[in-house]
């Protein structure tokens, strides 16, 4: 009865996938390949009659944030080839595999080299698996996928994201006043975009009034030889 509820389940997110979510057709061998590889592991390895004893991800406590991962799928293309790499890593990001998510989407970008989403989501991934600071490989795969598709929203805003999380104000802030002066008027993302812009205006204005309030008051001239002051002589008025 067990293997035919796993069966069924498989049978339904496959279902699910391929049809509801659109999942190009170029992409059911592989979905269909990993499916099979899960229930194979389960096989193997599961033991449904012991008890749960569910466990933190072993990599990173802190999962993917759901709303970026809808904000990306939104900037990107839904039709895109690279699609199916793209769900197996985001149900790992969601998971906080970001290392395993980040190996799968360098797969992805070998069988497809100039599908922007996928360079996207693989900056993010590493971004991810860096605790939120953006590193040289992270950086790389933004700038890939620009040069792939400047058009494209998602290379200038998740970039601007990684910049921000690291410290970055200023470059960040440049970053996504630039995409917010290109973008349509209608685009979905700009009422958050400037959102952020305006967050990262008040942090940059509190540092710099912090740096204003802490900086050291300069001592005046001594006072001239001849004033009361520099000659303790002269009585005081009365």
């Amino acid at each position: 009865m067990t293997w035919v509820l796993v069966l069924l389940i498989a049978a339904v997110a496959f279902g699910i996938m391929a049809f509801v979510l659109k999942l190009p057709r170029a992409g059911w061998e592989l979905t269909g390949a990993a499916l099979l590889v899960g229930i194979a592991g389960y096989a193997l390895q599961g033991s449904p009659a012991m008890p749960g004893a569910p466990k933190a991800p072993i990599e990173n406590k802190r999962a993917a944030d759901e709303a970026l991962l809808k904000q990306r799928q939104q900037m990107g293309n839904g039709f895109a080839q690279g699609q199916s790499w793209l769900i197996l890593a985001d149900g790992l990001a969601r998971q906080g595999q970001f290392g395993a998510a980040a190996e799968i989407l360098r797969k992805g970008t070998q069988q497809f080299p100039k599908d922007a989403d996928l360079w996207v989501s693989l900056g993010n991934a590493l971004v991810g698996h860096s605790d939120g600071v953006i590193s040289p490989a992270a950086q790389f795969a933004f700038q890939k996928a620009a040069n792939l598709d400047p058009a494209h929203p998602g290379p200038p805003f998740f970039m601007g994201l990684a910049l921000a999380q690291s410290g970055r104000l200023p470059e960040a802030r440049a970053m996504w006043a630039e995409l917010l002066a290109r973008s349509p008027a209608d685009a979905p993302y700009r009422a958050d975009l400037a959102a952020r812009i305006q967050r990262i205006d008040s942090m940059m204005a509190m540092t710099s009034g912090a740096a204003t309030a802490g900086a050291p008051v300069e001592a005046g001239p001594p006072p001239a030889a001849d004033s009361p002051a520099a000659d303790s002589s002269v009585p005081a008025a009365e």
